[in-house]
């Protein structure tokens, strides 16, 4: 009864989410933001290619990908995160973006974290840039492109077709955090 009572407040509060935006920005303010994010995410990318080379072709191979920068806190029982980022398709279009995290259960403390999503097609792309996309628990710790590819350490495979790096501190993590989180359109800044 417990797990599915916080289940249920916990979809809702991802559900709401983009609701509790922050007020309309100004275009200087809106600007600034878009120059601070991108070189967030710039600084993600290069850490990211300095300690495992070869996402670098995996970005390269695929239809898309978004980069988010988190700030995630666990006090006890609850815990959450968010943060921003930018998507890109294989043409270069991109898509600031934001991302809120719920989680339930016993801990304490707070951690930087970023995120590098990679997506083999469109359609997948597509969909997590509409804020539909859900991750399933499961993860390994390598990925691999197709049947006769190579294997991408560090990757997390999310599901077919998706993978994930995070990076986290002056490494790349291993474990998978991502589960409970919401990614939406930054509309704001699009």
């Amino acid at each position: 009864m417990h797990a599915r009572l916080i289940g249920g407040a916990l979809a809702l509060l991802l559900a709401l989410a983009p609701a509790f935006a922050s007020a309309a920005m100004s275009a200087k303010e809106k600007s600034k933001e878009r120059a601070e994010i991108r070189k967030d995410v710039k600084a993600t990318l290069n850490k990211l290619y300095k300690k495992q080379p070869s996402a670098k072709s995996l970005i390269a191979k695929s239809a898309g990908y978004a980069v988010m920068n988190n700030f995630g806190m666990k006090i006890l029982v609850a815990g959450g995160g968010s943060g921003k980022g930018i998507a890109y398709d294989k043409a270069g279009k991109e898509l600031f973006m934001k991302m809120v995290e719920v989680q339930a259960g016993l801990g304490m403390g707070a951690k930087k974290f970023s995120l590098v999503w990679v997506f083999r097609d469109d359609a997948k792309l597509k969909k997590f840039m509409s804020g539909s996309f859900e991750t399933s628990a499961q993860a390994n710790a390598t990925a691999q492109y197709n049947k006769n590819g190579t294997a991408y350490a560090g990757a997390f495979t999310v599901s077919d077709g998706v993978w994930l790096y995070q990076i986290q501190g002056d490494g790349l993590a291993l474990e998978l955090t991502a589960k409970g989180t919401k990614y939406y359109r930054y509309d704001d800044l699009n």
